[in-house]
Formats: structure tokens, C-alpha cells, sequence
């Protein structure tokens, strides 16, 4: 009998490979956010110093639009950061904090300063009056661009990459392959081929989808680390263990992600046998 359960995977995880694009992208990120509150500080200095009371109204235009520069660069390098390696939205204070950073980041690196144009009572009011207005014009333009309107996560990603999955598997199209999660999920369905093809007989000439893993300890939902899955529940490196059993994707949420290597001795073992043509 056949259930409508979904078929659900281990949650995704970044490879090292995006978790190191992630890590260079935030860096620059935070350069970019550096040198924008940077700016900011010197514009604050040159106020204190009554810089702007007679004009200079091009330098300080120059500033503001420096600062919006680097504030959005940093927004965009972060946003990217956050598709290689998302947070968990269950974490909902790290899921808001990592997914909204830049848009604090650059809140911070325009409010002080376009606060202090806008109640600076010696500035020449016409470059107040400039500066203040494309101050602000600037601040929410950055400010939206560090917004994460639907941010990635690694629930969304693991619904994503069991969609992939089950397409690849269906031969169907991949609709649902993001270059973010394509890779684990043709993993997934090739360690689903990988199992049909090695319990083919007489009675499955299709091969089955039903693996065999040591159980997880002390009925925890997976298991703390990877396991090995296998062709039957009575093969040696399964003796006196306790197994569960199920589907390839079943395993995978258990932790069990990894095929065994003893394919042929295990078919052996499990009286597995290719199906060949008589006369």
C-alpha cells in the first residue's frame, strides 16, 4: 500500500565550494560597508568643522552618492552571499538578522549623517537644502536595496532540491533545479538508480526503492552522523544492529546518504540477481 507522505530528503546543506563563495562575498560585502560608513564619518567630520556654511555643496554631494554607492554594492555582494549559504528560517532571529543586514547596515550609514545636514542651523541653507533632500532620497534608495523581500532558506532549498529530485527521477522537466540545489539532487536520484539497478530479480525486474540502515540512537528522528544505506536488512555490516527501513529518500532523512560500496557482495547476500533472458 502506497501512502501520499511527501517525499522529503535530508535538509539541504551548502557544499564547501558555496560555502566558500558565500564566505568571499560577504568579506567584499563588508568592505563595500566599511568604506560607506567610512565616508559617513568624514562627512560628519567636515559638518563639525563648518565645512558646508559658505557652499561646497558639490563635495558633499560627491559624499552622499559615494556612500550609496558602496552601501548598495555591499547590499547586492550580501543578497548574493545569502543564495550560496541561506539560514534557517526556524532560527528566526538569525533568518531576519542575516537576510536584512544590509538594509541596517545602510540605515546606519546614512541616518547620523543626513540627521546632522537636516538640523545643522550655521549650514548655507541652499546646500542644506540639496543635500538633505538627496540625503534622503539616497538612505531609502540604498535602504530598499538591502531589503530581502523573499529571502532563501534552507527549508525553501530543501523543498526545492526534493522537487528536483523527484523530476530527474520521473524524467520529467527540471523546472524546479536552481543551480543551488541541483547538484545534491541529482546526487539523490542517482543513489535511487544506483539501488534499483542492484535489487533487480526475477519477482522486481524494475529494481525496488527500499534500503535497509542502522536506526538512529535513542529514537532520535536522524541520526547525528552519516550512515551507510544498504540492499537488505540481512547483510554483515547490519548484524545485530538495529535497522529501519524505507525508500532512498526515507534514509536520507534519517542521515543514512550514503550507498554502500559493497554492492556485489551485498546482492550476494541479499540473493539479488541481474535479470537475464533463457532459452
Amino acid at each position: 500500500m502506497t501512502d501520499n507522505k511527501p517525499d522529503v530528503t535530508r535538509d539541504w546543506q551548502a557544499t564547501q565550494g558555496q560555502k566558500s563563495s558565500a564566505t568571499r562575498l560577504r568579506l567584499f560585502a563588508a568592505l563595500s560597508w566599511i568604506v560607506a560608513i567610512g565616508g559617513e564619518i568624514y562627512g560628519i567630520i567636515l559638518l563639525r568643522q563648518n565645512k558646508f556654511d559658505q557652499g561646497h555643496l558639490p563635495l558633499i554631494i560627491g559624499l552622499l552618492v559615494g556612500i550609496a554607492v558602496f552601501a548598495i554594492a555591499g547590499n547586492l555582494l550580501w543578497k548574493a552571499a545569502n543564495r550560496h549559504d541561506p539560514a534557517r528560517a526556524s532560527d528566526a532571529a538569525r533568518f531576519f538578522f542575516q537576510n536584512q543586514l544590509g538594509a541596517i547596515i545602510t540605515l546606519i550609514a546614512f541616518l547620523p549623517l543626513v540627521f546632522l545636514i537636516l538640523t545643522d542651523k550655521n549650514m548655507d541653507p541652499q546646500t542644506k537644502k540639496v543635500a538633505g533632500g538627496l540625503g534622503a532620497a539616497l538612505a531609502v534608495l540604498a535602504t530598499v536595496m538591502g531589503i530581502s523581500f523573499k529571502p532563501p532558506s534552507v527549508e525553501q532549498y530543501t523543498q526545492d532540491m526534493n522537487a528536483c529530485a523527484t523530476q530527474i527521477k520521473a524524467g520529467q522537466p527540471t523546472t524546479a533545479c536552481s543551480p543551488d540545489v541541483a547538484a545534491q539532487a541529482q546526487a539523490i536520484a542517482t543513489d535511487s538508480a544506483a539501488v534499483a539497478a542492484a535489487t533487480k530479480d526475477t519477482a522486481h525486474p524494475a529494481g525496488q526503492d527500499i534500503v535497509y540502515w542502522i536506526a538512529p540512537e535513542n529514537g532520535a528522528k536522524k541520526s547525528s552522523e552519516p550512515h551507510v544505506f544498504h540492499l537488505c536488512a540481512g547483510v554483515s555490516p547490519l548484524k545485530d544492529k538495529t535497522v529501519n527501513s524505507g525508500s532512498v529518500t526515507e534514509a536520507y532523512a534519517q542521515n543514512a546518504v550514503r550507498i554502500t560500496k559493497q554492492i556485489d557482495m551485498e546482492q550476494k547476500q541479499c540473493g539479488f540477481t541481474a535479470t537475464t533472458s533463457t532459452n
